[in-house]
């Protein structure tokens, strides 16, 4: 059963947009999944709260205090949404949980600074694992100077960039509806799709 992290210390960085699409990406390749929240803001057991009941079915994965109960049988697949500022024994005991990292990053160099150190972290603990690590960029305007930055940071990390998405209202709008872009008509969210190809082949790779 692979379980998958979405973190990066940094703030406001698109955590639980990526966590939620992620889970929905799985529910629409028929998955039993789970979508856990270990942050206080509890955004994405919100967002749960919000999903239709036509949808295709996420379950709560329940995180009291830290605390992570173990996935009941029948699930094959969960998606753990962290908190910003998550660090030491917390972050050890997630990185043990992990199987894949997935790390949101904008094109800011406040958000680089911040999430260089992390990187680092996650370095050592894929050393000692097999777990994977992989990068989205997110929010990215490629024809600007904070994208071309970006692009030479992820460059030296030698982790593999598994997409730049955009920054559109679409997921907003969504959200707000608890759904993904893999529970509507493809043709509406074309563009967006288009974006999440290489996050999806990552995902489903062993």
């Amino acid at each position: 059963m692979p379980v998958v992290v979405v973190a990066n210390p940094k703030g406001g960085v698109g955590k639980s947009t990526l966590a939620t699409n992620i889970a929905g990406y799985f529910a629409s390749k028929g998955h039993a999944v789970m979508l856990g929240d270990a942050d206080r803001q509890q955004s994405s057991r919100l967002w749960l709260g919000l999903r239709p009941a036509g949808a295709r079915p996420i379950s709560a994965w329940d995180v009291d205090k830290g605390n992570i109960a173990r996935p009941p049988k029948g699930v094959t697949h969960v998606v753990l949404d962290t908190p910003a500022g998550m660090h030491g024994k917390q972050l050890k005991e997630l990185m043990q949980l992990a199987d894949k990292v997935v790390v949101p990053l904008q094109p800011s160099i406040f958000d680089i600074f911040a999430t260089r150190t992390f990187l680092d972290e996650l370095a050592e603990h894929r050393k000692a694992s097999k777990m994977q690590v992989g990068i989205v960029g997110m929010r990215v305007d490629p024809r600007t100077i904070a994208a071309d930055k970006l692009h030479e940071f992820v460059d030296k990390l030698g982790l593999p960039v598994l997409g730049y998405l955009r920054h559109t209202q679409n997921y907003i709008h969504l959200a707000a509806r608890g759904l993904t872009l893999f529970d509507v008509a493809p043709g509406r969210v074309e563009r967006d799709l288009g974006q999440w190809e290489g996050i999806a082949r990552w995902l489903s790779s062993k």
